[in-house]
């Protein structure tokens, strides 16, 4: 594997796998147990959204998986606010933490108020999307072959840094990536081989946490979820 990328919430690497196995990964990561608002009770709104409005932007607060892990455990958050303005997720209190504390519930008027207790579960994102962890998406990875006596009209149709290149160079951004086999479809239609395609085996893969467990442990913890099925199926055979 290659890190290609690497912020707070995002990491790109490149690595030798073929789509199949890619896309089963990608699966799995409706598989990873993590904690989100399943019920909420609320006592008093006098917001201009109505209580399941409220109730559903509750649900998709991103929560702090930590050490809770436990499946059927049940954790109990309250919200309670009467200051005119913007009531954000940092409201939310309990013994688990929100992710991100500037999410927007609702807003208050003057002398407005909205009292909430929520019921916060174990689940899957195959269930529902508010246990999702993250996003994983792959691409597989190129390289593009450029003629030497590629014309002007056709190397500006590839990535600016390309514009003067000829052989065979890897392709590893996405945006690259389409800008190179827009060229290639282009030679095709013209009955030339300036630019050419070939796959090399590697796949691009980007991973993205929504909040609840760091970046890094999405990709790890889908594997062992899929390995863990297989060991499953293994046994029945």
């Amino acid at each position: 594997m290659k890190l290609l990328k690497k912020e707070k919430e995002k990491i790109v690497f490149s690595a030798e796998m073929n789509n199949g196995l890619t896309n089963a990964i990608r699966r799995y990561v409706g598989q990873i147990p993590v904690m989100a608002i399943d019920e909420v009770e609320i006592s008093k709104n006098d917001s201009p959204l109505y209580d399941e409005t409220i109730a559903h932007r509750a649900g998709l607060v991103p929560l702090e998986r930590g050490k809770v892990s436990v499946k059927g455990k049940e954790i109990e958050l309250s919200l309670s606010a009467d200051s005119e303005g913007n009531v954000y997720s940092g409201k939310l209190k309990g013994s688990i933490k929100v992710a991100y504390d500037k999410i927007p519930l609702t807003a208050l008027g003057k002398d407005q108020e909205l009292e909430l207790k929520a019921t916060a579960r174990i689940g899957r994102g195959n269930e529902h999307a508010k246990f999702s962890p993250g996003l994983l998406i792959f691409r597989e990875s190129i390289e593009v072959k450029i003629d030497k006596d590629c014309p002007q009209e056709i190397r500006e149709l590839l990535p600016k840094k390309l514009y003067d290149k000829s052989g065979k160079i890897s392709i590893e951004s996405s945006a690259e990536a389409d800008q190179c086999e827009e060229a290639a479809e282009y030679c095709q239609k013209q009955g030339k081989e300036y630019v050419k395609i070939e796959q090399n085996g590697e796949m691009i893969i980007t991973l993205e946490s929504y909040g609840q467990i760091p970046v890094e442990d999405i990709f790890k913890e889908a594997i062992e979820a899929l390995k863990s099925d297989l060991e499953e199926v293994k046994k029945k055979v």
